[in-house]
């Protein structure tokens, strides 16, 4: 049987308690003050305590985060320092992985599978992952199909190679237009350039 009923009166004395932070709470008068807090001499009924509290603690942020924020708006920190026109302009991971060769694969899920590139292909839309990145970034490449070449690709042996050349649908480079030659045998990685001519880029 339980001894606590919510209809019942409480009927415990209560002591107002404030703690280094100025936060307030009451306390059962006969019960000894927890560490940190101190007595301020409020003692009275619960709903009496707890009306001095809300006409006193105004302010609920920690006396530390006050201090701090009054600090701050007395001595604020200098404004930053104005761009440099000079400084280089940081190259975005994108532009990066268009300049030079760069070991690619097939991003293909839940498994690479020549079957699951098959697909791909006959979707015209390729996902490339770039394994040296971290993370293993993925770009989709919308496929060209009159620049493709799969004449020397056995999809159901799994082996030959693939000439697969196409244009990100969404991001351009600063030349206006990216391609993609792999050209390896299909189990094997592939390698992802960025050229003005038409080429082929080999192992």
């Amino acid at each position: 049987m339980s001894w606590y009923d919510p209809d019942r009166e409480d009927t415990t004395i209560y002591r107002v308690v404030v703690n280094h932070e100025e936060q307030y709470s009451i306390w059962p008068e006969y019960k000894e003050i927890p560490l940190g807090w101190k007595d301020i001499g409020k003692v009275g009924p619960k709903a009496e305590c707890l009306g001095l509290i809300k006409e006193i603690w105004t302010d609920m942020r920690p006396l530390s985060l006050r201090k701090k924020m009054e600090e701050m708006a007395k001595n604020p920190p200098p404004p930053p320092p104005p761009p440099d026109p000079n400084r280089p302009k940081e190259i975005s991971l994108v532009d990066r992985l268009c300049e030079g060769e760069h070991p690619v694969e097939a991003g293909l899920r839940p498994e690479r599978t020549v079957k699951l590139f098959k697909e791909a292909i006959d979707r015209n839309y390729v996902h490339v992952k770039f394994t040296r990145t971290r993370g293993g970034t993925e770009l989709g490449v919308r496929l060209d199909r009159e620049a493709c070449d799969f004449s020397k690709a056995d999809f159901e042996a799994g082996t030959g190679s693939v000439h697969v050349e196409g244009g990100l649908h969404w991001i351009m480079s600063r030349s206006g237009a990216l391609r993609i030659w792999i050209c390896r045998p299909l189990r094997e990685p592939a390698t992802w350039s960025r050229s003005k001519r038409r080429q082929r880029v080999r192992p």
